[in-house]
């Protein structure tokens, strides 16, 4: 990483960081941002799990058991996400099964937007091309390690903002200190994964690409962030006792 790269990565991750951390720690805003992390860490398991199919298919079992345990880690930290939001009678709204607010034929016509984080993070290619059954394992493997260590310490981080004063936050603390290790471990067998597939130059240099995008991703993601004049949509309403989850193993 040189060091425009290196200055633009802290100003980046400094300013998601604090946002984060104040969202998290704010009661009030807390649902949403777990709800976020509840869809993004179960929707990622459908994703894994074809990876590991397409692995097998392909000879290698290593690779193919690493991404089955990644697929079931992502599977338990949806749930710690949904326990913290039922501890707090609230739960991530169904938007599959939302009132249509527009014509059909307007859906239809209108494309689906990326998010600016992942607009930047994956530019030039296309969500054909980041498919499980056809993405290239180096774009895979690089992106991934990227998020992954990043990911294991801003939830080390968020954690340690929270307040020990109440039963509930020291409870999410633990699940997320927990799901830290995890994205740890995962960075860990995806640098290996890496390593055993080229050269450790250009393990450093496919590293360092995917280092520089995130860091222009997160600048993009700050930029909206500040630019954002509408409310945050909300991805949460309040636990129906019927719908709510069974009670989990906690941490």
């Amino acid at each position: 990483m040189n060091f425009l790269t290196y200055l633009m990565h802290l100003a980046g991750s400094g300013a998601v960081a604090y946002y984060s951390a104040a969202q998290i720690r704010d009661i009030k805003t807390r649902p949403n941002i777990l709800a976020g992390y509840q869809l993004a860490e179960s929707g990622s398991v459908p994703f894994l799990t074809k990876l590991g199919e397409r692995a097998a298919a392909e000879g290698d079992t290593w690779l193919a058991e690493k991404l089955a345990k990644h697929a079931a880690d992502e599977t338990r930290h949806g749930q710690v996400f949904a326990h913290a939001l039922k501890q707090l009678d609230k739960q991530v709204i169904d938007f599959t099964n939302q009132p249509k607010s527009q014509p059909e034929e307007t859906q239809t016509k209108k494309p689906q937007q990326r998010s600016p984080f992942f607009a930047a993070f994956f530019t030039g290619y296309t969500s054909e091309q980041l498919k499980p059954e056809v993405i290239d394992w180096n774009v895979f493997m690089g992106s991934t390690y990227i998020l992954e260590l990043d990911a294991s310490k801003d939830f080390a981080r968020m954690a340690n903002v929270l307040p020990d004063d109440d039963a509930v936050s020291r409870n999410l603390k633990l699940g997320m200190l927990s799901i830290a290790q995890d994205e740890k471990g995962h960075a860990s067998y995806l640098y290996d994964a890496i390593a055993r597939r080229m050269p450790s130059s250009q393990v450093e240099q496919l590293i360092d690409v995917w280092r520089e995008r995130k860091t222009k991703a997160m600048l993009a993601f700050a930029r909206n962030l500040l630019q954002r004049k509408e409310e945050t949509r909300s991805l949460v309403r309040d636990a129906v006792p019927a719908e709510k989850e069974p009670e989990l193993v906690t941490v």
